[in-house]
């Protein structure tokens, strides 16, 4: 089963994996892409030389008896601080795909696809996903509340953000947050979707690049373990520790962002997600992380995320036979 955004990105399947801070290194976007999906390399964590020995490595591992090498994503943050330094390693690795977010598309969309790059960008709102259009982007991630991370002011839920993104662009569509199973994939194909994104499911898999503690705190996580927080610096969704509990707490009181920005301080998500200070660490993941229950590899969960999913167009195929 093909679709616009498979045939966009030269997958097999539309699956794309998340570019996750801490999370997201080659040996992840590797056993994804190599199953079929579309691996990505969560750039935003990565200094310049980080991102070029982590594109040397996936190039390396994408590359299978010298068939030609899988596609893949790079994620770039465009408030990066050295932006401009990643876009010339972008360019110098001829990466195929890169997914944009935190920042205005139309800065960079011509640059990228200049040099070969099909651009994705990430919205949290409709009006965002018809800039992005405008920007002349390649596909639109339409990113409901129930995700993890960088998140939308609007707490627009994915099941009302993707069907009124449908209705406003005419570009491939992908559908993030709260997917967490093939019937929500399937789910989001029916609200008019071409694939999907996933984050937190990958987050915990084997070759996530994530601590091995953030990765066991998340398959232990229940309903109501994650909030949305620090909506007035850059909002993300929260698992619950005491550094989560702090920030609440502030905002109840009132707190401003200089107030907040000094409770969060500098490397707080690495020190959480990449070190597995589950104290005071910050532990961003999605609302789905409830459903998360064991530590898997990545490459057998893409299969059979769209092996479930095609399993659940069956069924409610039948269902009107």
């Amino acid at each position: 089963m093909f679709t616009p955004l498979s045939r966009l990105l030269h997958t097999q399947i539309p699956i794309i994996q998340a570019g996750m801070i801490w999370c997201s290194g080659w040996e992840l976007a590797a056993a994804v892409s190599n199953a079929g999906g579309l691996g990505t390399l969560g750039a935003g964590s990565m200094y310049p030389e980080q991102l070029e020995g982590q594109l040397k490595q996936l190039l390396n591992a994408l590359e299978i008896d010298g068939q030609p090498k899988k596609p893949f994503a790079v994620n770039l943050p465009l408030l990066y601080p050295q932006v401009e330094d990643h876009l010339r390693l972008i360019e110098a690795y001829q990466v195929p795909v890169v997914i944009c977010s935190a920042g205005n598309p139309s800065k960079f969309t011509s640059r990228l696809q200049n040099a070969g790059c099909k651009v994705l960008h990430v919205v949290s709102s409709t009006r965002f996903a018809v800039k992005a259009q405008e920007a002349g982007v390649d596909a639109v991630i339409a990113e409901g509340f129930e995700a993890g991370g960088h998140n939308g002011r609007e707490e627009t839920t994915t099941l009302c953000l993707v069907p009124a993104v449908r209705q406003a662009i005419d570009l491939p569509l992908v559908a993030a947050g709260g997917i967490g199973s093939g019937a929500a994939i399937a789910a989001a194909l029916a609200l008019g979707a071409d694939g999907v994104q996933i984050g937190s499911l990958y987050a915990a898999t084997t070759e996530s690049s994530a601590h091995h503690a953030f990765k066991a705190r998340i398959a232990s996580a229940v309903e109501g373990d994650t909030r949305l927080a620090l909506k007035d610096l850059t909002p993300v969704r929260l698992l619950d520790n005491d550094f989560a509990r702090q920030v609440h707490q502030a905002e109840r009181r009132g707190a401003g962002p200089q107030a907040l920005a000094e409770i969060l301080g500098r490397g707080r998500a690495k020190k959480g997600m990449f070190e597995g200070d589950l104290v005071e660490g910050e532990l961003e993941i999605g609302q789905v992380s409830a459903m998360i229950r064991q530590i898997v590899p990545a490459g057998p969960l893409t299969k059979s995320l769209w092996d479930d999913c095609q399993a659940t167009l069956k069924h409610l195929a039948s269902l009107t036979s």
